[in-house]
This record gives structure tokens, C-alpha cells and sequence, in this order.
């Protein structure tokens, strides 16, 4: 691994760099969220050459020729990054392992990891690629899946979805972005409708509301506590579908917070159903918040 300029710290911001259109909007993103945190930028870029040297049928040569052209990348965008933002404080690292090995060892126990939602590889037509999922599934610190053009609209909105009262880091951390932001935040809560609810008398109905909307009313007076200068928002909604949900929802937000239980499955770590949908489809950058404990996300 090489580095320039200094070494990565606690709460920096780290992105992956593959030269496809889709790593260049996460660059700019995480540039911009580096300069609003007043923290570094670690630009990494992974040659996965290491496996040349556990295959040595494989050519020296190729392995070479990646680090000499992942050293050009790295510098190219190194100064495209510093003449846009010429005070912020650059990293650059190049790493021989794969690139979610690489992204988790420049993020160390503190960095936020940012990827676009598609490499160089693969297959073009799927919503996220490979090392974002991975990335996303495995890291134990905050991911952000920058989807769309990395400088949109602004809506002057961050969303969270809250799923239960366990969700409280999630919020916490939404609530850091909106302050960064000068934006408002919204807490969202969405439960799914059961079969045959709408056969269920208006008074359960009422009750089955209330049971599911106090858990994040509670979560949006500790955040209002801890926050008291931020506008807070707080909704719940009954929807057939969670996930769809809250892709609608991400529409209106400029970044969406979601944390994410993560359970070891057969191929490794796994993201829940909810999760996954809304690194695949949502509208704006979702960001992870590491959620540990059993289930497969939310139980709806």
C-alpha cells in the first residue's frame, strides 16, 4: 500500500477509485462530504494483484503494468479533486488487494467508506455492483452507495428510516449529516399492512398504529433532545411494501440513513431484504449505519 500526503484518521471519508463514470460521482461526493466535515479524503484504488503472486502461472508483468496505471488514476484524480477543492486535505493509497479489502483496511475503525453503485465489471445492467454489496454487507463502519449524479438537486432534506427503537445510532447519525447539511430531518417509519387488514375493525386498526408508531416517537425525542437546532420530522406509515416505501420516499431526500442488521448466511455476511432494496433502487445516496444483532433486517 502507498499513501501521499499524510495518513488517514478518525472520522475521514474514504472512496473507491476504478475510473468508471459511477466511482467518478462518488469521488465528488465524498469530496464534498469530506469539505463539509472538515476531515481528509482517502482516495483508494485496488489492483488485486495480490492474487498474481498466489498464481504463478499468472504474468508478472500484468500485475505491473495495473499498479503503474492505478498510480496514474490515482494521481489524475488526485489533482481534479484538489482544483475543485484546493483545501482539502488528500490521501491517495493504492492497495494490491480486492477492492472491499482495500476500502475496509484505508477505513480502518473510524472512516466512512463511499462507493459508487457501479464498477468497471460485471454486468451493467444490474442496479449495484459487486464491491459495493460487499462492501455494504461486510464493513463495520458507516457505507454510503452514491446513486444518480453525485452534485443533484438540492432538497434541503435528509431521510432516516427507522425501524425500531435500536435504530437510534441510525438516527443520530442522519441527524449529524442534516446539521452538516443545514437541512431538515425527516424520521420515517414504515410498517407493512398485513393479509386481511382491511377487514380488521377501526379500533385495532388504531391500536396496531400506535404500537408501531411509539417506538419512533421515542427515537425523535432523543434526537430533538441531543439535536435541539435541528427541525425534526417524524412520520409512520402503513404500506404494502417497506422497501417500495421508502424508495418513494427517497425521492424527496438528498441523502437517505438506514441501518442494517447484517447475519453470517451461507456465501458470508448478508444484507436484510429492506436494506438491499434501497442500495439497489433509492433515489439518492443511501447511507449504512452498521447494526448489529440476529435477523435478516427489518422483520417486516
Amino acid at each position: 500500500m502507498q499513501a501521499s500526503t499524510g495518513r488517514p484518521g478518525p472520522g475521514w471519508v474514504v472512496v473507491g477509485v476504478d475510473g468508471s463514470p459511477s466511482a467518478r460521482s462518488a469521488v465528488v461526493w465524498a469530496a464534498q462530504e469530506a469539505a463539509r466535515r472538515g476531515s481528509g479524503l482517502v482516495l483508494v484504488h485496488a489492483t488485486d494483484t495480490d492474487a498474481y503472486a498466489r498464481t504463478p502461472s499468472l504474468p508478472g508483468a500484468d500485475a505491473d503494468r495495473r499498479r503503474r496505471d492505478g498510480r496514474q488514476l490515482l494521481d489524475e484524480t488526485a489533482a481534479a479533486v484538489a482544483a475543485r477543492r484546493p483545501g482539502l486535505t488528500l490521501v491517495t493509497e493504492l492497495d494490491d488487494g480486492p477492492p472491499p479489502d482495500a476500502l475496509r483496511r484505508a477505513a480502518g475503525l473510524g472512516g466512512t467508506i463511499v462507493v459508487g453503485h457501479r464498477g468497471l465489471g460485471g454486468f451493467p445492467s444490474l442496479p449495484l455492483g459487486s464491491v459495493g454489496l460487499e462492501a455494504a454487507a461486510t464493513a463495520t463502519t458507516p457505507v454510503v452507495v452514491v446513486r444518480g449524479a453525485a452534485e443533484s438537486a438540492v432538497s434541503g432534506s435528509v431521510l432516516a428510516a427507522v425501524r425500531d427503537a435500536d435504530d437510534l445510532g441510525c438516527a443520530r447519525a442522519a441527524a449529524r449529516e442534516a446539521a452538516l447539511r443545514e437541512a431538515h430531518l425527516r424520521l420515517l417509519h414504515i410498517w407493512r399492512e398485513p393479509p386481511g387488514a382491511r377487514t380488521a375493525s377501526r379500533r385495532g386498526a388504531e391500536r396496531d398504529a400506535r404500537d408501531h408508531v411509539l417506538p419512533l416517537s421515542e427515537v425523535a425525542d432523543r434526537v430533538r433532545e441531543e439535536f435541539p437546532e435541528l427541525t425534526v420530522h417524524a412520520d409512520g406509515e402503513k404500506s404494502h411494501s417497506v422497501p417500495g416505501a421508502l424508495v418513494d420516499a427517497s425521492h424527496h431526500a438528498d441523502l437517505l440513513v438506514v441501518g442494517g442488521r447484517r447475519s453470517p448466511g451461507r456465501l458470508g455476511s448478508t444484507l436484510g431484504w429492506t436494506t438491499l432494496s434501497l442500495l439497489q433502487y433509492a433515489h439518492c445516496a443511501v447511507e449504512l449505519i452498521p447494526r448489529p444483532g440476529p435477523g435478516h433486517g427489518s422483520p417486516s
